[in-house]
């Protein structure tokens, strides 16, 4: 349960981060510059103080391929984030926890209880009246159909980026955990600063040093799910953590921005700690 715990508090520092560049208008990819170049840095401390070197070609290319779904899916939520607003493409990358438990159970045939089906059914009803709730509180805009696109696109992007750690954990030694997070974070940095070096996107320093910061949990979020997924099944991780993150993010929002609920929102948190209560048995 630590490791659940631990993936819940770094993926909502992460969010609120990610709120709290939003409001100063930073830009986002000098802030995932920052991000991955700090992760990188993490994951090869995490890789040199394993002792010992244990690589592979697959896990090598595999890295590679699940570096580039991570950084399109970030482009695709800040793009998201434009046309759709915060709110309502934070929740599409919430509700994309449908795809990792559902490839889980049919790829990896995993079977869970009673109780953890209704706390998966609870999941998914929080999910969609928080998407109720958010929706309710967007503007109109003229972006149509184009807003949709991002939000379906973006729900793919996070569902298949989420499922790749249980690909990993499921198919590859675990002894090459360090290994792999580091392929993931280095190729990652250098597909963003080639891009941020191509377009001469000017860097902002107080960007730069919130991206370096948002890097730390960002690497630790990663270890700490893959060391979840070791421990628990994929259809009861991916729902608690999803959930933790709404309930815990919203809860802070508040705190901090005074982001108020509604009805529907304090309804989903309702439905969301219930979910929390029956996963966990």
């Amino acid at each position: 349960m630590f490791a659940i715990v631990m993936t819940i508090f770094c993926s909502t520092s992460i969010a609120l981060l990610l709120k709290y560049n939003d409001t100063r208008v930073g830009q986002p990819l000098v802030l995932l510059t920052g991000n991955y170049l700090i992760a990188s840095i993490i994951s090869l401390i995490f890789l040199i103080e394993q002792g010992k070197s244990v690589f592979s070609f697959d896990t090598f290319m595999f890295g590679v391929i699940v570096a580039i779904i991570f950084t399109a899916s970030f482009f695709i939520f800040a793009k998201a984030v434009a046309v759709s607003g915060t709110a309502l493409a934070q929740t599409s990358s919430r509700l994309s926890v449908a795809v990792p438990v559902l490839f889980s159970m049919l790829m990896f045939k995993e079977s869970p209880t009673i109780m953890q089906i209704s706390g998966i059914f609870l999941a998914f009803i929080t999910i969609f009246l928080f998407y109720v709730s958010v929706h309710k509180n967007s503007k109109e805009d003229d972006h149509g159909l184009t807003k949709y696109l991002y939000l379906v696109l973006l729900f793919i992007g996070i569902g298949l980026g989420d499922f790749s750690m249980k690909i990993f954990q499921g198919m590859r030694p675990m002894t090459e955990k360090p290994f792999f997070l580091f392929i993931i974070f280095t190729y990652s940095f250098f597909i963003c600063i080639t891009i941020l070096l191509i377009k001469k996107i000017p860097v902002l320093r107080p960007t730069l040093y919130l991206g370096m910061f948002l890097g730390v949990p960002n690497v630790f979020s990663s270890y700490f799910i893959l060391s979840a997924l070791t421990l628990y099944p994929a259809v009861v991780v991916y729902p608690f953590i999803n959930i933790g993150i709404i309930v815990l993010t919203s809860v802070l929002a508040y705190l901090i921005w005074k982001e108020k609920l509604g009805f529907w929102g304090i309804l989903s948190l309702s439905t969301g700690v219930l979910a929390i209560i029956l996963l966990s048995r």
